[in-house]
C-alpha cells in the first residue's frame, strides 16, 4: 500500500464529509467550491498552520506528535476507528527501517491446535477464528454449518481459506440470499475492516493481493474501497438467512487472542427462548447428520452426501 496516498485520500475524504455548521463554523457566501471543510478552516480547528496542514494532507506525517494527530481527529471529528487507523498510518510512515524490514518478513498468525480445541469444546454456539484479512482460520461443527454458503461457494479460492470478503463480492447473489436486506451493510463492514487493517499492516502481501483480486473483478468492492471508511468489527447482531434453517437472528461477540495478534475468536449467540434458539438446535442437528469431521478437516455436505 502507498502510505502516502492512503494519507492524502483518507484525510481528504474525511475533510470533505464536514461541513462548517457541522464543526461549529460560520459559513461565509453562499457558494463553496469544496463540499467540507476548506483546508484552513481544519488547520483553524486543530490549532496548526495551514501549511503544516497542507503538508499533512498532502501524505507526510513524518513527524508529526501524537497531539498534533490528536488535535487534527478532534477537528475532523473521527471515529475510535477512524482515529485508530490515522495513528496507524502515521505509525507506519515513522517505522524505522529495521522494523519495516521485520513487518516485511513476518509470517501470518496461524491457528493453534490449542486454539482449534477450544473451538471445539463450544458445542452451543457457532464460533469461527479469523484473520484481519477476513479468513476464517478454524470453525467449530455449528460455526462451519453456520457458515456453510460461503465454505461451498465456487468462489472459494482452492486450498486457502474461506474468506468472507471474496464470498461477498466474487459471489454476490449467494451473499444476497445470505444476507438479504443487510448484504450493503456487510459489503460496507467488510472493506472498512480490510482498510482498517491495510492501514496497521500496510506491509501485507497477502492483503495486497486480495484487494487488488476484488478491486480487478468487482466494481461494487472499488467503489466501497475508494471511501476510505474503516471500522472495527466487536459486537453487534446479525441476521443469517441459511438455506437449511431459514433466519437466524444472532448476536456476536469479537473476543482478541492476545497470543495470536491479528486473530479474533467470534462467537454467536441467540436470546434464550428464541426463534433463533430454537433455529440453532434445528442447524446443530443438521449439521451432526450431514458435516462429517474426520481428523480435523471439515468436509462439504455434498461431499459427505456421497460418502
Amino acid at each position: 500500500m502507498d502510505l502516502k496516498t492512503e494519507t492524502r485520500e483518507f484525510l481528504a475524504t474525511r475533510r470533505a464529509r464536514i461541513t462548517p455548521q457541522r464543526a461549529g463554523l460560520p459559513a461565509y457566501g453562499a457558494h463553496r467550491r469544496v463540499p467540507g471543510l476548506r483546508r484552513e478552516e481544519v488547520a483553524m480547528l486543530a490549532g496548526v498552520s495551514v501549511d503544516y496542514y497542507i503538508r499533512m494532507e498532502r501524505g507526510n506525517l513524518r513527524g508529526v506528535s501524537n497531539e498534533i494527530l490528536e488535535a487534527l481527529a478532534e477537528a475532523l471529528q473521527l471515529d475510535e476507528a477512524e482515529r485508530g487507523h490515522l495513528f496507524d498510518l502515521a505509525r507506519a510512515v515513522n517505522a524505522t527501517s529495521a522494523a519495516r524490514s521485520r513487518a516485511q518478513r513476518s509470517r501470518p498468525p496461524m491457528l493453534r491446535p490449542a486454539v482449534q480445541r477450544i473451538l471445539d469444546a463450544m458445542v452451543g454456539a457457532p464460533a469461527v477464528v479469523r484473520n484481519a484479512r477476513l479468513d476464517i482460520l478454524g470453525a467449530n461443527l455449528l460455526g462451519r454449518a453456520l457458515y456453510a454458503p460461503m465454505f461451498d461457494s465456487p468462489e472459494r479460492a482452492p486450498n486457502q481459506p474461506v474468506n468472507t470478503a471474496r464470498f461477498q463480492f466474487l459471489d454476490p447473489q449467494a451473499a444476497l440470499t445470505f444476507w438479504g436486506g443487510k448484504t450493503s451493510r456487510i459489503s460496507h463492514d467488510a472493506v472498512a475492516i480490510l482498510r482498517a487493517e491495510a492501514g496497521k499492516n500496510p506491509y501485507d502481501k497477502a492483503l495486497s493481493d486480495l484487494v487488488g483480486e476484488l478491486s480487478t473483478r468487482s466494481d461494487e468492492f472499488r467503489q466501497l474501497w475508494a471511501r476510505h471508511d474503516v471500522r472495527y468489527h466487536r459486537s453487534g447482531t446479525k441476521t443469517f438467512h441459511h438455506p437449511e434453517v431459514g433466519a437466524l437472528e444472532l448476536d456476536f461477540e469479537a473476543l482478541v487472542l492476545p497470543a495470536d495478534p491479528g486473530l479474533q475468536l467470534n462467537v454467536y449467540t441467540a436470546g434464550p427462548g428464541s426463534p433463533s434458539a430454537d433455529g440453532l438446535k434445528v442447524l446443530a442437528t443438521w449439521a451432526a447428520t450431514t458435516l462429517i469431521e474426520t481428523s480435523g478437516h471439515e468436509r462439504s455436505p455434498a461431499a459427505a452426501g456421497k460418502a
